[in-house]
């Protein structure tokens, strides 16, 4: 069970080697990188590749570690028995199966993606050691041990907004996704837009990595985002020609796909301007 990317995701060597290693280790692949590099949908691939079910748990800023195993409702319970339903004799009515649970039970080996761990509170990630560790926990409101069938795939994605513990650290094996190269970035591009003039795309990955390297700018434009560019860029039919910036203008053309903030649009402003003053 090996994966070496898919027709749709660009692998590297180096993303190989880290998907595998982990998978051999046993041990959840913590992956990092820039928003939009690709982190999430390396899960989805892996799945699709290896022929697995891929269950998913989003991360936000208010979820806690144990809704990744169970709730417990004791509101429901409570509100049940004061109108004297049945369902209160039996304590799983009330259990509410975390996405954890759901991979442990599966029967079969599942691809376990939690998805932007650094979203959550600091302690997140350490509360969820032993149960990655040990692929099983303990319901305490039916005395039950669970545990994982089939030891799942499990990739956790930080975009590296906060440090992550050391002691979760320890047990993962790390890879961080770095900002393609230009020939990898060629590759990525072929696979969503096949056929793009070989012209057209070299004046535009040109312009592209410009503009990423320009001092000063909050918010580098991502993978997704040249995506969603050139697909502008091709629906509008414009050519090379097209895409050639002079001193009055350094901003590129449908810059709304890859400048986020105003702070950056008001950089290439400035940039303008400055150019304009010493031509003149």
């Amino acid at each position: 069970m090996k994966f070496e990317g898919t027709e749709a995701y660009v692998a590297t060597e180096d993303l190989t080697v880290a998907v595998n290693a982990a998978v051999t280790l046993e041990r959840p692949l913590l992956v990092k990188g820039e928003p939009g590099t690709g982190k999430t949908e390396l899960a989805r691939q892996v799945a699709a590749a290896l022929g697995l079910r891929m269950i998913e748990w989003n991360i936000k800023s208010t979820t806690r570690a144990q809704q990744g195993l169970y709730e417990y409702d004791a509101v429901s319970r409570l509100r049940d028995s004061q109108l004297g339903d049945a369902r209160v004799n039996d304590v799983k009515n009330y259990i509410r199966k975390g996405k954890l649970w759901e991979a442990f039970e599966a029967g079969e080996r599942v691809v376990l993606l939690i998805d932007e761990v650094d979203k959550a509170d600091i302690e997140f990630p350490n509360d969820l050691l032993q149960e990655l560790d040990r692929m099983e926990f303990f319901v305490y409101e039916t005395g039950e041990t669970i545990r994982a069938k089939v030891r799942p795939i499990v990739i956790i994605t930080s975009n590296n907004e906060k440090e992550l513990p050391d002691a979760f650290l320890r047990r993962c094996f790390f890879h961080y996704i770095r900002f393609p190269e230009p020939e990898t970035l060629r590759r990525i591009v072929e696979v969503h837009h096949p056929g793009i003039k070989e012209k057209l795309l070299t004046t535009a990955l040109t312009q592209f990595y410009e503009l990423r390297e320009t001092p000063g700018l909050k918010k580098k434009p991502s993978t997704s985002e040249v995506l969603d560019w050139l697909k502008l860029l091709l629906a509008e039919d414009l050519g090379p020609e097209d895409l050639k910036r002079d001193g009055t203008n350094a901003l590129p053309k449908l810059h709304g796909a890859l400048l986020k903030n105003e702070q950056d649009v008001h950089l290439f402003e400035r940039l303008a301007f400055m150019a304009r003053g010493q031509r003149g």
